[in-house]
């Protein structure tokens, strides 16, 4: 409202249209409820999900909300699990946790984390999905393991 007064001090208008001072006094909107909703969920993945210690495959996934059409706020995300015998299971598996966001995988490979040590060694590819970017992995893995020693391999399988 102090704009509003203002404006009517320094302009000596007596009055405004209805739809101008709701103009001048709500709040901006920037983000559609439906949009704020799907950031929020985003924003809710863990980026980095592995198991505490062993030697297992992993996964790097592109989620996103597919009603957002091309407009789609998206986070990559890593994913790793002894459980899991394949690729396409670790993939199965987080597709099916995080609906109603959609899932994209974007090439896997292995795990080596000693947490005794305070290591983990990137290495390997997926046969079903090719090799992941193991350096984008490494950044991803070094921000959830800050203190910990990361390294990456094209070696191995």
């Amino acid at each position: 409202m102090k704009i509003l007064s203002h404006y009517l001090i320094r302009f000596k208008t007596p009055f405004l249209l209805s739809n101008q001072i709701k103009l001048l006094t709500s709040e901006p909107k920037l983000l559609s409820p439906a949009r704020r909703m799907s950031t929020a969920s985003l924003e809710a993945v863990p980026k980095v999900d592995i198991d505490p210690s062993g030697v297992f495959k992993y996964i790097l996934i592109k989620v996103y909300d597919k009603e957002q059409n091309n407009q789609e706020p998206s986070i990559t995300i890593v994913r790793g699990y002894q459980r899991c015998n394949y690729h396409s299971d670790i993939y199965d598996e987080v597709q099916e946790k995080l609906q109603p966001l959609d899932c994209e995988p974007l090439g896997g490979g292995r795990i080596s984390h000693e947490s005794d040590n305070k290591k983990i060694h990137i290495y390997g590819y997926s046969q079903g999905y090719g090799k992941a970017d193991h350096e984008e992995t490494a950044k991803l893995i070094k921000d959830a393991y800050p203190s910990y020693t990361i390294t990456i391999s094209d070696e191995g399988y």
